[in-house]
Order: C-alpha cells, then structure tokens, then sequence
C-alpha cells in the first residue's frame, strides 16, 4: 500500500513537470554526443512525427534510457511524458541538421553549461521582421489558437525550420520545450497558461514609451 502512494504521488503532472526537463536535456546530450551527433537517431526522429513509428525506433534507445519508469507507458500507448519529449528531441532533430554548435542549450544557465540558451518563442520574437512578420505572425497565431497537440507540433516544426534557416539563429532551450508540450496535454487552465506565455514571449516588445518611463524613474 505504501508503494501505491509513492508511486500516485510520483504520477502527479507537477511532479512529472520538472522531471520532464531534466530527461529531455540529457537525451538531447546524448544525442549531441560532445560535437559527434548521433546521425542515424536524429535522422529517425526527423523521418516521422509518431514516436510509434518504425521510422523512429532508431532514437528510442538514447531517449527511452532517458525517460523515468513512471513516464514509460507499459501498455503501447505513449504517454503524455513521451510524447513531449519525443516532441523535443524531432523538433532539435530539425534544428540541428547542417549545424555544427549544440542546437540545444538551457534558458536558464547552469555551471557545467558554456553557452545560454532561448525559449523557442522568444528566439522567433528576436528574428521577427518586416519582412518575414507576416508569415511568422500567422503560424504563430496557428499555435495560439488551437487546442490539438498534434496540430500544434505540426506548427511547431514549421517554425523550428524558419528560425533554422537564419544566419544568426540562436541556441534553443527545447528541454523547456517539452516541459510545455507536457503541460499542454494535461488540463485546460494549465494549457491556457501555456499559450499566453508564448504570446508573451512573441508578441510583447519593450517600446519606446516602456524606455522613456524608466528613464523618467530612474
């Protein structure tokens, strides 16, 4: 009876939240492999949007060796947990193809980490412009508006491959990513709150009369 308590209070989506993080990083790691990507199981992530996937099978190693015994779904449907981390690792798939750097890299830095990264929307908010806005504004307000996972990381690859094709396209915090994706799939709150902070993160600008205020108190 004690280990049905621990293993219902383990389940509980807070809980898994923050493991969520911590298991898409190392995944990610291990995939990037210190400057030696693992080709064949980025590639395999890239080939197909379902984990289930024989197309796929290729990564489960490295990503199902990073996963938790309580994200694992021991019945052939994946789990919330591995869907959002799978979400990560194809979405970092993509972006790191053709690169050299780590596509990955924490938002929030830590010590044994050499270099800062950038939550997905707000990296797009750094490459918004006049002249790509339009196109960027309508996928993102595709994200905003619908509730369906899968549409969602549909629209989320679409905008991973856009950031992919600048020059100066920054390091993504993607195990921030799945954390997301994980909150997405559990409930409507929890997911609303989700969505307006990556339109936040999108759309808020600091304007001049945000500036000229500071000024004036400073």
């Amino acid at each position: 009876m004690l280990v049905n308590t621990w293993m219902h209070r383990r389940d509980e989506p807070q809980v898994m939240n923050q493991e969520i993080r911590q298991v898409t990083a190392h995944a990610l790691r291990a995939l990037y492999q210190d400057g030696h990507p693992n080709t064949a199981a980025l590639a395999s992530a890239r080939s197909t949007t379902s984990f289930t996937s024989p197309r796929a099978q290729a990564v489960w190693p490295v990503m199902l060796a990073s996963l938790t015994p309580q994200m694992l779904s021991h019945q052939g449907q994946p789990t919330a947990a591995e869907t959002a981390v799978y979400a990560a690792v194809r979405l970092f798939a993509i972006h790191q193809q053709g690169q050299s750097v780590c596509a990955y890299a924490p938002a929030i830095h830590q010590q044994d980490d050499a270099t800062k990264g950038t939550e997905l929307f707000k990296a797009l908010a750094e490459f918004r412009n006049a002249d790509n806005q339009q196109a960027l504004d309508r996928r993102v307000r595709s994200v905003l508006s619908t509730g369906n996972v899968a549409s969602i990381l549909n629209e989320l690859s679409h905008l991973v491959k856009i950031l992919k094709a600048s020059k100066r396209a920054p390091q993504v915090d993607y195990a921030q990513l799945a954390q997301d994706v994980y909150g997405l799939q559990q409930n409507y709150q929890w997911a609303n709150q989700i969505r307006l902070r990556w339109g936040e993160q999108y759309f808020w600008q600091e304007s001049s009369n945000t500036q000229t205020e500071g000024k004036t108190h400073a």
